[in-house]
């Protein structure tokens, strides 16, 4: 019986820590839905407009290489969309990113593993506006506007390792776009705040010099 346990708690530790040593990769897709707070705000020569908060749908693939144990770097490419609706108005806007982060797994020798990351990089943003300003018909107005800037990110949360390869991620993440752009001597900023919650998977994929000491 003893034997059982040991063979069976080195087996466990062996599934948390396998597949997140230097050489190997990870593959995540990360989704939130109705639970993220958006705060937006705009300001011009220091005063601030158009502070508001929404729901939003966001996905968030990426890709990482284990540099040495636990520490993997890569790439996350994020879409968000949120669209605002009162009365006959709409304004939705979608954002893409692109982003360099790196992502560190606390090794626990348990199938739940800890991780905080961090990114900065690039992002776009458009922005749709369907104004009706109270009258049916027609339109009053309708624009697309479009801006580029800064974007960084921090996350955390837990993976659970349903098997040795494949991990259920839940965590939350905070991103944050700026822009500052000049018209006419008037400097305008832009600062987009984003807070929530998500859930996902991560593929852990070994290295081929580990599958070839076995």
């Amino acid at each position: 019986m003893k034997k059982l346990l040991l063979a069976g708690a080195v087996a466990l530790f062996g599934l948390s820590n396998a597949q997140m040593t230097k050489g190997d990769w990870v593959i995540s897709g990360n989704t939130g839905l109705g639970f993220n707070s958006i705060n937006t705000n705009t300001k011009v020569n220091g005063t601030k407009y158009d502070e508001t908060k929404v729901s939003s749908f966001s996905v968030t693939p990426s890709v990482g290489y284990f540099v040495i144990n636990g520490l993997a770097v890569g790439i996350d490419l994020g879409f968000n969309s949120t669209t605002t609706k009162q009365d006959q108005d709409k304004v939705t806007i979608s954002s893409f990113s692109v982003m360099p982060t790196a992502t560190y797994y606390f090794q626990t020798g348990s199938k739940f593993i800890p991780f905080l990351g961090v990114g900065i990089g690039y992002s776009t943003n458009k922005i749709k506006y369907n104004i009706n300003g109270g009258v049916v018909d027609p339109l009053l107005f309708q624009t697309e506007t479009t801006t580029d800037g800064l974007a960084w990110k921090a996350k955390g949360g837990v993976t659970y390792m349903a098997t040795q390869s494949l991990g259920i991620n839940l965590g939350v993440g905070f991103d944050q776009f700026y822009n500052k752009e000049t018209y006419s001597g008037i400097d305008y900023k832009t600062t987009r705040s984003t807070f929530g919650v998500n859930v996902g998977f991560s593929y852990f994929i070994k290295s081929k010099a580990q599958k070839s000491d076995k």
